[in-house]
């Protein structure tokens, strides 16, 4: 996936793909609130994309619905998207850090979660 970028409906096909998994095109479809439901056709041209870009395959047919599933997993998906956004920051994470902690979305809990995995990371050596 080092190349792969993905755009707001691509992730959403995804997310629909991760959490349901292999899926028709109408399935993956009606996993999106009504209220902001794209065409068929939208999906299917995303799908169609994701294909391309090795993100997704069809996995066979159920009449004439083509079944698809991931390819690519979630939590390499939102590595690549943080490492884009990192690289967006010059690779610095503390204006990242700073927007997280000053819009709440960052918990002392989640704080010290982060501080213990950072232990574990200097106990193995792999930390600076």
């Amino acid at each position: 996936m080092a190349a792969m970028k993905l755009g707001r409906i691509e992730i959403k096909v995804m997310d629909a793909l991760w959490a349901r998994g292999p899926s028709s095109v109408r399935e993956v479809q009606e996993q999106f609130p009504e209220a902001e439901r794209p065409a068929y056709t939208t999906v299917q041209t995303m799908l169609y994309r994701l294909e391309r870009k090795k993100a997704v395959r069809r996995t066979g047919k159920v009449g004439n619905a083509l079944v698809f599933e991931a390819v690519v997993s979630e939590a390499s998906a939102q590595h690549r998207m943080i490492d884009d956004l990192l690289g967006l920051l010059g690779g610095r994470t503390q204006p990242l850090m700073a927007h997280l902690i000053d819009t709440g979305r960052l918990t002392l809990e989640e704080v010290k979660e982060a501080e213990q995995r950072l232990l574990e990371l200097k106990e193995k050596g792999k930390q600076p």
